[in-house]
C-alpha cells in the first residue's frame, strides 16, 4: 500500500467513527448503518475482496458499537435520560436473539448477509422517512411483556446481529409508541446497542478464529486497526449525537437520515 492508501483508509475510518458516533447519539442506533458500508467501502485498501469482508464488516461494526453505545449511554445517563428497568428486563431475550443470529450468520454466505443487510436497511428507512407513521397508536399501548417482550427483544437481537446494528431504531419506535418521552426512548436505546453489540463482537471473534483471507490486523472476524479508529472518534463525537438529541429538529434529521439509508441499501442490492 501506498503512502496516499495509507492516508485515505486511515481518514475514511476515522470519518465513519465521528458519523457512527454521531448517529449513535442523535437516534440511539449504535452507528452500525454508517460503520458497515463504510468498512465494505474501505477493507479492500487492505486486502484483495473474499467472501469473508461481509463478516468481518459485521463483526467490526458490532465491536464498535460496544464502545459508541457505552458512551452514549454515559451521555444520556447524566442528562437522567436512560430507563435500565427495561435494560434489565430485554436483556437476557436480547442475548439470546444475538445467540441465534450468530448461528444463522455462521452458515450463511457472504452474498446473502449482503442481501440481508441491503433489505434491513431499506425496511428501516421506512420509519426514518416517515416517523409519524405510527402516530395513532400513541397512548394505546403499553410496553411490551411476557411472551410479546421475548419475541420482541429476541428478534431485536438476533436481527440486529445479523445487520452489524445496534437494534435501537426498532427500540425507539417501541418506547414512544408506548407513550414514553422520544429522549428517554433514544437514550435507552443507546443501551440496547450495547447488549446487542458485546455478545455479537465476541460471537464474530470467535466464529472467525482459524478463518482464512482475512483483512490484515484481524482477529477472528473483528478488524483491529479498523476497531481502534472508528471507536476513538465514535467516542470524541457520540456525546455531540446525545447533546443534539435534546436540541435540534428530530424529525428533519431522520428524514435526511432515511434517504441516507436508500441509498445504502441500493448500493448494497446492487454489490450483491
Amino acid at each position: 500500500m501506498s503512502i496516499e492508501e495509507v492516508s485515505l483508509f486511515i481518514l475514511l475510518l476515522c470519518a465513519a467513527g465521528l458519523i457512527a458516533g454521531i448517529t449513535a447519539g442523535l437516534f440511539g442506533n449504535g452507528g452500525g448503518f454508517v460503520v458497515v458500508p463504510a468498512l465494505l467501502a474501505v477493507f479492500p485498501f487492505l486486502h484483495s475482496a473474499s467472501d469473508e469482508m461481509m463478516r468481518v464488516a459485521v463483526g467490526t461494526s458490532l465491536a464498535s458499537i460496544v464502545i459508541s453505545s457505552a458512551r452514549s449511554v454515559q451521555a444520556h445517563h447524566k442528562r437522567g435520560a436512560v430507563d435500565f428497568k427495561v435494560l434489565r428486563d430485554w436483556s437476557i431475550w436480547i442475548v439470546l436473539g444475538v445467540g441465534g443470529g450468530l448461528y444463522i450468520a455462521s452458515f450463511t454466505d457472504s452474498k446473502s448477509l449482503v442481501y440481508v443487510f441491503a433489505a434491513g436497511v431499506l425496511l428501516y428507512s421506512i420509519y426514518f422517512l416517515f416517523p409519524n407513521l405510527f402516530d395513532g397508536l400513541k397512548g394505546k399501548l403499553e410496553m411490551p411483556r411476557g411472551i410479546a417482550r421475548a419475541g420482541l427483544a429476541s428478534f431485536l437481537g438476533g436481527f440486529s446481529s445479523l445487520l452489524g446494528i445496534g437494534g435501537g431504531t426498532i427500540t425507539v419506535m417501541t418506547m414512544v409508541l408506548c407513550n414514553r418521552p422520544a429522549h428517554q426512548a433514544v437514550a435507552t436505546a443507546s443501551g440496547i446497542g450495547f447488549l446487542i453489540g458485546l455478545p455479537g463482537a465476541i460471537g464474530f471473534l470467535i466464529m472467525g478464529l482459524g478463518a482464512q483471507n482475512l483483512p490484515m490486523g484481524s482477529i477472528g472476524y473483528i478488524n483491529i486497526p479498523a476497531l481502534i479508529a472508528i471507536s476513538i472518534f465514535s467516542v470524541i463525537s457520540a456525546p455531540i449525537g446525545a447533546r443534539w438529541a435534546h436540541s435540534l429538529n428530530e424529525l428533519h434529521l431522520k428524514r435526511l437520515f432515511g434517504i441516507y439509508l436508500i441509498a445504502v441499501s441500493m448500493a448494497m442490492f446492487t454489490k450483491a
